[in-house]
């Protein structure tokens, strides 16, 4: 058996059904920032344990968690609030052997437009760190932090399905608005620090989020850095073939570059005008 772990800021209208997909745990824990809404009242009528802290940032956040909830199985299976664990899924989470020499197993996600179309190709469906023993894990980064695992990784079957637009688009929007924030402030960082990155490890890094930081550093240095995503996203990983839910897709995350481009020239601005 394992014991779940969602992470919660007014999600009264996500949690019911992420709860709903993980209902055969006897051990949910709701980890929420304070919500000003009704997620808390809904956790707890569902039986789900809830911790609370003030959010600071991602890595902070999580590992704090890890560190003090306390967690009645081994394994722990870290989902959001809109997210949901499918059948093939669970079934495989459920065959997990509790004695094994594997700390962290990867679980593939795939994300659904607006109109419930799986986002085959405009979106990648990437492996992540969810299923890990809680001691062995450990997080980096501000925001989209970065999974180290201590030991030995594996794969298991079956989908998390994720539905980003499940607030609507401008939700969307304003969540990646505040993303390209945290993404400025590490990347002025990284232009202060000198910090170095990884051709090898981008192309060939054991863990996605390890691939997809370096890659995210080699990337900021490309110029016309939001042309170069769409014509990518719509000619290499072919989103025309999920129609035009799949262009629109593509122009947004082409948007949320351009916003990481503005907001870092304007920390340069005030970097050196301050």
């Amino acid at each position: 058996m394992v014991s779940v772990l969602i992470l919660t800021k007014n999600e009264e209208q996500d949690l019911p059904g992420c709860l709903e997909s993980v209902k055969w745990c006897d051990d949910i824990h709701v980890y929420d920032s304070f919500s000003e809404d009704r997620t808390v009242q809904l956790a707890a009528s569902a039986g789900a344990h809830v911790t609370q802290r003030t959010f600071d940032n991602w890595a902070a956040h999580q590992n704090w968690g890890l560190k003090n909830i306390t967690f009645k199985h081994k394994w722990v299976l870290y989902i959001d609030a809109d997210e949901r664990v499918s059948t093939t899924l669970k079934e495989a989470i459920l065959q997990v052997p509790e004695d094994t020499n594997i700390v962290a197993f990867e679980i593939q996600r795939r994300d659904f437009a607006w109109n419930g179309k799986w986002l085959k190709h405009a979106q990648v469906s990437p492996f992540y760190l969810r299923l890990f023993r809680p001691e062995k894990m450990r997080y980096e980064r501000l925001v989209n932090p970065l999974s180290i695992p201590d030991g030995n990784v594996g794969r298991i079957k079956g989908y998390l399905d994720h539905y980003p637009f499940s607030k609507g688009i401008k939700f969307w929007f304003s969540r990646h608005l505040n993303y390209a924030d945290k993404e400025a402030e590490m990347r002025i960082q990284q232009l202060t620090t000198g910090q170095n990155f990884s051709i090898s490890k981008a192309l060939f890094g054991d863990d996605f989020t390890e691939r997809r930081y370096h890659q995210k550093g080699l990337f900021y240095k490309l110029p016309g850095r939001p042309v170069v995503r769409w014509l990518y996203m719509i000619m290499i990983k072919r989103a025309f073939m999920d129609g035009a839910v799949g262009f629109t897709y593509t122009t947004m995350l082409s948007i949320y570059e351009y916003f990481i481009v503005l907001k870092t020239r304007e920390l340069l601005r005030g970097r050196d005008n301050g």
